[in-house]
């Protein structure tokens, strides 16, 4: 196959995750109930913890933040997939391929680099609290968000500036729903197997690190809540932790199989359900496993819906 750069005046096509038949139409409204969910839940979550000074505390700061970060990912790949649905169009420029890749790194690599550093938070809570209100400070958390978006930011970057680089060929058929750097480099005329293996390394870096560190710190908390001799304890430190699991566990198993997996093993239809996953789902489950699982939520809820009627009846 002849090869030719593409220049910036130059389209990729999605295939996307839909065709245009009945069953998509269906799917595609799914997805859009999803996508206007999880935006709602996440907005009202932040909106929470802004209002309710009971839940003004390192958690819940580093809560606000996973939330903002759920909404600018899952906008980064809906959007687009809905426009081009609804005009019938498959086209995306190479500038906006070149930037959509670049922020779904950047803000994908910075919820697993915060989600590693929340259980970081519970372990400090939980195994050394006396020391918490000094090792967790506000300033502390800004410095660890400011970091996750900085290492991550550049990780993207870095990526983004290779793939595009490349010598693509005169195929342009993205067969995936968004510019992801795994499903470009089929289209791609030279052998990447050297910079697969870099993918690899930065997956198991952004990923797999603060997956083990999760798993790490959530062992050692068990460790300690079992000692406890308060059951209400006990309830209160598993009930955080599980919900933090249940969305880690989601997140980083869909996004190691997809970064991961060798080449080989990996096919465009497999790719865009896991895809769905770690781009959809988690942003709107989210908000819904820390909220419904977490009494001091429901309760800071409660007490802004009281005052609303209450002030209402005023």
């Amino acid at each position: 196959m002849k090869a030719e750069n593409l220049s910036i005046g130059t389209d990729f096509l999605l295939l996307g995750l839909f065709q245009h038949g009945r069953m998509d139409t269906f799917l595609f409204a799914a997805i859009a109930v999803l996508f206007t969910a999880a935006l709602t839940s996440n907005i009202v979550l932040i909106l929470l913890i802004q209002l309710d000074s009971g839940l003004h505390t390192p958690m819940y700061f580093l809560l606000s933040q996973l939330s903002c970060i759920d909404m600018l990912y899952i906008s980064t790949t809906v959007p687009k997939m809905a426009v081009n649905f609804l005009t019938n169009s498959m086209n995306i420029t190479f500038l906006g391929c070149e930037i959509q890749t670049f922020v779904f790194l950047a803000i994908g690599g910075t919820e697993a680099l915060l989600l590693g550093l929340m259980s970081y938070d519970r372990y400090v809570a939980i195994c050394h609290p006396l020391h918490y209100p000094i090792l967790m400070t506000r300033r502390i958390c800004w410095l660890m968000v400011s970091c996750a978006w900085t290492s991550s930011s550049i990780n993207g970057f870095i990526h983004t500036l290779y793939v595009f680089q490349l010598p693509f060929c005169s195929s342009r058929l993205i067969n995936h729903f968004f510019c992801e750097v795994p499903s470009l480099l089929p289209l791609v005329c030279q052998d990447t197997a050297r910079y697969e293996y870099t993918v690899l390394l930065s997956g198991l870096v952004i990923l797999l690190i603060p997956f083990l560190a999760i798993l790490a710190s959530y062992a050692r908390v068990l460790t300690v809540v079992f000692r406890m001799s308060s059951g209400q304890g006990q309830k209160k430190a598993v009930s955080t932790c599980s919900s933090h699991l249940i969305v880690a566990s989601l997140f980083y198993t869909t996004s190691l199989s997809t970064y991961t997996r060798p080449h080989s093993l990996r096919s465009p239809e497999q790719d865009k359900v896991v895809a769905v996953f770690y781009t959809i789902v988690t942003p709107l489950l989210n908000p819904f496993i820390y909220s419904l699982r977490n009494k001091e939520v429901m309760g800071a809820m409660r007490r802004q819906l009281g005052q609303c009627v209450f002030a209402h009846k005023i």
